[in-house]
């Protein structure tokens, strides 16, 4: 029976990484969406505002 627990302790420590791992990608690929848009958002402020 004591075997099961360090399994047990691995497997909960593996959980926790992926689900660091899953978080941090989430939050990348949000960060990195919104300064693609805010990029764009510049692009056509610049384009609208510039001398004709």
């Amino acid at each position: 029976m004591t075997d099961d627990k360090p399994a047990q302790s691995e497997a909960a420590k593996q959980e926790r990484w992926l689900a660091k791992g899953v978080a941090l990608r989430a939050f990348f690929y949000i960060f990195g969406t919104h300064l693609f848009a805010g990029f764009v958002y510049l692009l056509f402020y610049l384009g609208q505002h510039a001398q004709k």
